[in-house]
């Protein structure tokens, strides 16, 4: 196994008790004052300053499937990572008499959750069918083990992917294949009627965050964890997705305090003749106040940028030292390949640690 050492944490400290802040960062000399609707009463908190450099943690580990991160979440008391892809093809699994295609998985929603350790090693996976694309997923710490939030219900769209119409708790069980009405699995309908649910968790505050489409809207939505875990569906705070996501590919999210970060972008392009690389980074990281649905700040990331393909795939929050509440990373994860002449996938990572 491929794997690069993790850099030591460097204890920038973060999260309470910093005073609101007001004006909006810029891009250049552009000021980012979009903003979609917005109802909270979130609390003030520090945020990730989305110019420090990133730090590498993990470059090309391989994961259980050749298919393409999708999404990933920490267990931060278990120090335990949790990745989400699609299923690879002419895989059978337990139960099945034959193989599917790829194509196929997609567009069913079959993931592969896959369990590693902080050193970079699998020790784990299971199979989630019909459940969706893995955009993002949430990871609950429950004893040894955690409990996984993802999405359920998946239904294909127009181009033949499959995607949650509901969300899903359920426990890591090692090897297991569960189907959303498993009995394993608690189903949760926050937006009767949406589409492309998908969830990520604030491992500071314990809050959910919850990603839709209705009507044709985005829009996020924060809750206490308990609450909506209870099946009580009533928000901290509700965003319209900002005008300046509209258009990127948009690649997963995650929250910490007062503010909701998105990545978006594509993979690097190639010239099919000789090869060469054809495209520099589109890859953006946007961070975004609760309380208002006002874009704070949206930069460019040159993170991981020697990788070959490098797909932006997720964002997660991670704690490094559990007994240091208050110092966190922001990590990014990338797609890629080890060569042109290598297509199975590999995972990387790299972190933010600078809170301001």
């Amino acid at each position: 196994m491929k794997r690069e050492p993790s850099s030591g944490p460097t204890r920038r400290q973060i999260l309470r008790g910093a005073g609101g802040l007001t004006a909006a960062a810029v891009v250049g000399a552009v000021a980012l004052d979009q903003a979609g609707t917005a109802s909270a009463a979130v609390s003030t908190s520090k945020r990730f300053d989305l110019t420090d450099a990133s730090d590498e943690w993990f470059r090309e580990i391989p994961l259980n499937e050749t298919r393409i991160l999708q999404s990933f979440a920490f267990d931060n008391t278990n120090k335990h990572l949790y990745t989400a892809q699609l299923v690879q093809g002419g895989r059978i699994l337990p139960g099945e008499t034959q193989a599917s295609s790829g194509t196929d998985r997609a567009k069913n929603g079959d993931l592969c959750i896959t369990r590693l350790d902080w050193q970079g090693y699998i020790i784990g996976r299971m199979y989630l069918k019909g459940f969706g694309h893995g955009v993002s997923i949430g990871v609950e710490p429950s004893g040894n083990s955690a409990y996984l939030w993802t999405e359920c219900d998946s239904v294909p769209d127009s181009e033949n992917n499959g995607y949650g119409t509901k969300i899903a708790r359920f426990k890591f069980a090692n090897g297991t294949v569960l189907q959303p009405d498993s009995a394993q699995v608690t189903r949760y309908t926050p937006v009767p009627g949406s589409d492309h649910n998908t969830v990520a968790i604030d491992p500071v505050t314990n809050r959910i965050a919850h990603r839709h489409r209705l009507d044709g809207t985005w829009k996020y939505s924060l809750y206490d964890l308990a609450t909506f875990k209870a099946g009580t569906f009533t928000p901290l705070a509700t965003i319209t997705q900002p005008a300046v996501l509209t258009g990127p590919t948009f690649q997963g999210y995650t929250s910490m305090g007062q503010y909701l970060y998105t990545i978006d972008g594509t993979a690097y392009t190639y010239d099919a003749t000789d090869g060469h690389r054809t495209s520099d980074s589109n890859t953006y990281v946007t961070s975004i106040d609760w309380n208002t649905g006002t874009v704070y700040e949206r930069r460019l990331s040159k993170a991981g940028e020697s990788l070959y393909y490098r797909e932006p795939e997720g964002l997660a929050v991670q704690i490094p030292d559990t007994s240091t509440p208050t110092a966190a990373r922001l990590h990014l994860g990338f797609g890629s390949e080890e060569s042109k002449t290598q297509t199975d996938k590999k995972a990387s990572f790299y972190y933010k640690d600078l809170l301001v």
